[in-house]
């Protein structure tokens, strides 16, 4: 090995960096746990096939894949096509196309959302069959909140949030007279 200037070791015939001596960037979290997530989203599709087979029949799990996958098909193309004619529309009316789906630009109007519940319904899956069909069905009025806080409606004024008592230390370190008492 030679010194290739700085402290660097160089080969002899190619002058390219010793691989040992390099130093690797460290991996993110995201490279390392993304691999073993998806291996896991597959164990659990594959062993809830495997049990919805051992009730229902072989025949059975094949009919709902092929069901969801001609379905998925059905909602990307419905999709593709929604958001080829916006774009068109935004196009024609000199506007830039924005997917918010607010009526502005072209008004995506949920496209996107449709066209990954779509894809999600293709993939062979009872999981991923119910995240596709939960993309699908449409936000409520008030869009997408949780069903108690939909239903509520306005309120006039805000509430006051209630503190909850704060409970005092007991024993040498209490102040005199409130011994373990809330105040």
């Amino acid at each position: 090995m030679l010194s290739g200037g700085a402290g660097q070791t160089v080969g002899m015939t190619t002058g390219a960096p010793n691989p040992s001596t390099a130093t690797r960037p460290r991996r993110s979290r995201l490279r390392t746990f993304l691999p073993l997530g998806v291996a896991a989203w597959l164990v659990l599709e594959i062993w809830l096939l495997t049990l919805v087979a051992d009730a229902a029949g072989g025949f059975t799990v094949f009919l709902l894949l092929a069901a969801g996958f001609v379905l998925g098909a059905a909602v990307v193309k419905r999709a593709g096509r929604r958001a080829f004619q916006n774009l068109n529309e935004a196009l024609q009316r000199g506007v830039a196309p924005s997917g918010d789906g607010r009526g502005g630009g072209g008004g995506g109007g949920g496209s996107g959302l449709m066209m990954l519940g779509g894809l999600l319904l293709i993939l062979p899956g009872p999981v991923s069959d119910a995240a596709g069909l939960l993309l699908l069905l449409p936000p409520g009025p008030e869009g997408r909140r949780p069903p108690c806080r939909a239903r509520r409606g306005p309120q006039t004024a805000p509430r006051r949030a209630r503190q909850p008592r704060r409970r005092l230390p007991a024993g040498p370190h209490a102040p005199p007279g409130r011994e373990g008492r809330a105040g």
